[in-house]
């Protein structure tokens, strides 16, 4: 099982980024896919998550109407775009899988992969 992040860099305030998550070494269409990050000094935070069997998507109440997540089941990949970054913002993204038919904050996840760093300057 393998999930990679990628995508994360270095941004001004007010930019976008569009990050992946390609997964391979289990059935993507029966889970569902999260995104968490977590700030230098900080807990990780759940940040959105969508349900691949039939697309429905999460968000937390901090990126709600600011970023965008997506999949694409032939490919086995999931997006997060990322628009109106802010410096809060700032972390290392990851993404996880867990065979999930809706998703909450405090699910536990099966897979994870390594974290993409996401610097949003002010």
């Amino acid at each position: 099982v393998q999930l990679q992040a990628s995508g994360g860099g270095l941004v001004q305030a007010g930019g976008s980024l569009r990050l992946s998550c390609a997964a391979s070494g289990f059935t993507f269409a029966n889970y569902a896919i999260g995104w968490f990050r977590q700030a230098p000094g900080k807990e990780r935070e759940w940040v959105s998550c969508i349900v691949n069997s039939d697309l429905r998507t999460y968000y937390a109440d901090s990126v709600k109407g600011r970023f965008t997540i997506s999949g694409d089941n032939a490919k086995n990949t999931v997006y997060l775009q990322m628009n109106s970054l802010k410096p809060e913002d700032t972390a290392v993204y990851y993404c996880a899988a867990g065979p999930f038919l809706f998703c909450t904050p405090g699910r536990s996840y099966d897979y994870w992969g390594q974290g993409t760093l996401v610097t949003v300057s002010s």
